[in-house]
């Protein structure tokens, strides 16, 4: 393509380190979309004369049916998808092709492709992040009554809900949602047009291109535009913490579905077995879920470095901005897609939540609250009667609910029988009524806002 200026091919080595069709062909989609864009505008303003831009058109409505039925013949020589789809063009309608590259450069022409391909997967995470909010809505609904013990330094603390933590997940990504869009409408400008670096001479129309690529306007700099890549950064960012997200849902359905827990199971869907103990039911899809997160931050790292030193404008640096951005956005869509199914998927154990609920005075807190709503008595001093109360019922190997009231009134002589109202689990969390509280009534508010909110 640029044979005028060169007399010999490239060395081996360059051609090994230069070409990226191996990968970047996953924007072939989106490169076809822009030179339909940028012809029609071409023609439009005369530049091209209207045959050959249905020529072009018709040229790459072809090429786009042989990628996408895998008989497109990609040439490694040719380096990237824009000289492959060009040079097909030019195989199949001759010198017309050559005019479609008037007015740009592969600068501008690989940006608007680049952001046209996060965009149309920030678009996709949105689907699949509502897909995974519908599952755990679906969860939260059913077991919005359903006591489990909740937990702080993974030390049991109060009793809450199951619903009330699957709707926790469900406001996490939410946020992740808002980021998501955030990023999509800050990237959403075109950078077609702006050529190498400084524009083009051609009297070409730049909001003719950006309506028909769905932009919000051009990006008004034509260096900022060939050479940024925070929209990547940004998006890898957004990526990032969807993932750890993810990886912490992932890792409580580890512990969850352990013999030593057992609060949920998963079916065979989601589980494999062992080669050598057939006892075993792994949860496989959470571990591998659970990993996803550092591709994906590893991802945001390189790209980062990439980017952090180079000058103005364009970069062949700016080759290695893609295969991190790919490989991260394919990890998180079926990390998205797999951790939908595994919450549909999980079955709670009521009885191994409510069981656990229970366990090492989960309901402390609420005999405290008692002695100060009750008794008038400052939360210092319940706080310690409170402690006091634990250590005798640790001694006699009982709940606090099963603890006799003279026993109770042995350490604090105001107590009353009115006490045992809050000293269950399921008192205990019925009580917690505050606005985002895990009573079942404030959880069940919260899913019927959130099934308006989701459709």
């Amino acid at each position: 393509m640029w044979g005028g200026r060169f007399s010999a091919q490239p060395g081996a080595l360059m051609q090994a380190i230069n070409v990226c069709i191996d990968y970047d062909q996953k924007l072939a989609p989106q490169d076809i979309r822009g030179s339909k864009a940028h012809a029609s505008m071409l023609a439009a303003q005369k530049i091209i004369t209207e045959e050959d831009c249905l020529a072009i058109h018709k040229g790459l409505d072809e090429i786009l049916e042989e990628i996408e039925s895998g008989t497109f013949p990609f040439k490694p020589e040719l380096e990237d998808i824009h000289l492959n789809v060009e040079n097909r063009l030019k195989e199949k309608i001759g010198d017309a092709a050559g005019r479609l590259h008037t007015g740009r450069s592969r600068n501008d022409q690989v940006a608007t492709d680049f952001r046209l391909w996060v965009r149309d997967y920030l678009d996709l995470f949105d689907a699949l992040l509502i897909n995974l909010q519908s599952a755990l809505l679906g969860q939260a609904d059913q077991h919005a009554d359903t006591i489990m013990p909740g937990f702080t330094h993974l030390q049991s603390a109060q009793p809450v809900t199951f619903g009330h933590h699957m709707m926790a997940y469900l406001e996490m990504f939410a946020r992740d949602r808002s980021r998501f869009a955030d990023c999509r409408q800050r990237m959403n400008e075109s950078p077609l047009g702006a050529a190498a670096l400084a524009g083009t001479p051609y009297p070409i129309d730049r909001d003719a291109t950006t309506k028909a690529l769905e932009f919000d306007r051009p990006m008004a700099n034509s260096l900022d535009a060939v050479s940024a890549r925070d929209f990547a950064l940004e998006a890898l960012a957004a990526a990032s913490i969807c993932a750890t997200h993810l990886s912490r849902l992932s890792e409580e359905i580890v512990i969850w579905t352990s013999a030593q827990f057992q609060f949920i199971s998963l079916s065979d869907e989601f589980t494999t077995g062992s080669s050598i103990m057939p006892q075993k039911r792994n949860p496989d899809a959470a571990e591998l879920v659970r990993a996803k997160v550092g591709r994906i931050v590893g991802a945001l790292t390189s790209l980062t470095i990439v980017m952090k030193g180079l000058p103005l404008a364009y970069s062949k640096d700016m080759q290695e901005d893609k295969e991190p951005v790919f490989d991260a956005f394919e990890a998180l869509e079926l990390g998205l897609a797999a951790m939908a199914g595994m919450v549909n998927d999980m079955t709670p154990n009521k009885e191994s939540l409510a069981g656990a609920a229970g366990a090492a005075f989960s309901t402390a807190t609420d005999l405290a609250d008692w002695l100060v709503m009750s008794l008038n008595m400052p939360f210092r001093d319940a706080h310690h009667v409170t402690g006091r109360v634990v250590a005798l019922a640790e001694k006699q190997g009982k709940t606090l609910d099963k603890m006799d009231l003279a026993d109770l009134q042995s350490v604090e002589p105001h107590i009353t029988d009115d006490i045992y109202r809050v000293l269950s689990p399921l008192a205990s969390a019925n009580s917690r009524t505050s606005y985002g509280g895990t009573a079942p009534s404030e959880v069940k508010k919260q899913v019927e806002r959130w099934k308006k909110a989701l459709g």
